[in-house]
């Protein structure tokens, strides 16, 4: 199962050989979740870690008087569940239908000792979500509507890109998907959904973007999109 994964080599499990999969394969285990359906909630005990084979899931954390922010989406390839406690610091509820693998957190740590390039790989990943959130505070503290937007739309095109793309005309090039709706982006970008809707239509009358339907975006002028990203 694992040495025949189509996106093994974007996972954290690229770094194990083929003949040293066994030992992943032995603990891991497939899930299925459908749209809206959570993974898990603030608080509970960080007995798993998670590895995405497909589907988009979004991070989130409540606020005292009931609101709600966003914190991140996970794509394909993408890992969560580290957790420094034992309980997880945010909850994960499935944006699309989901497949993940499972892993027993004390059983894949116990492989460290004998593949310590597994850990250093987590290691990687735990820095790449420390890096995720300094890029959040900056969109959230210090850019305007119109560059959180841009922003979000660049990002959110490069990972909804097939596996394998990397050259931007090309993952720029046609409707991409956005399977979030204007709440999670608004929820995500610290604006209300109202003022997303506004900074798409004007991006949209730009000629900036092209809007086909609520699940797809077309970004016409790339470039222009990326100037606004960017304050100029």
């Amino acid at each position: 199962m694992c040495a025949a994964c189509e996106i093994r080599e974007f996972t954290f499990c690229s770094v194990l050989h083929d003949e040293e999969l066994d030992h992943l394969q032995a603990i891991v285990r497939r899930v299925r979740i459908t749209s809206r359906q959570m993974l898990f909630q603030e608080g509970d005990d960080a007995d798993n870690v998670y590895n995405i084979l497909s589907g988009v899931m979004k991070l989130y954390k409540l606020l005292p008087d009931g609101r709600r922010q966003i914190t991140g989406f996970v794509y394909q390839g993408d890992f969560l569940g580290i957790a420094s406690a034992g309980t997880h610091s945010y909850s994960v509820e499935a944006v699309t239908e989901v497949s993940l693998c499972r892993f027993p957190r004390a059983k894949l740590y116990q492989l460290f000792d004998r593949f310590p390039k597994l850990q250093s790989r987590l290691l990687g990943i735990a820095t790449d979500e420390l890096t995720a959130a300094q890029d959040q505070m900056l969109l959230l503290g210090r850019k305007t509507a119109s560059e959180k937007l841009a922003s979000f739309l660049l990002s959110l095109a490069r990972r909804m890109a097939p596996a394998g793309f990397d050259d931007d005309e090309e993952v720029m090039a046609g409707p991409i998907p956005v399977p979030m709706n204007r709440s999670d982006i608004a929820d995500y970008l610290g604006l209300t959904m109202e003022t997303v809707s506004r900074t798409l239509s004007r991006l949209k009358k730009a000629g900036h973007i092209a809007i086909p339907n609520a699940h797809h975006i077309d970004i016409a002028q790339p470039e222009a999109l990326r100037d606004i990203a960017e304050g100029f």
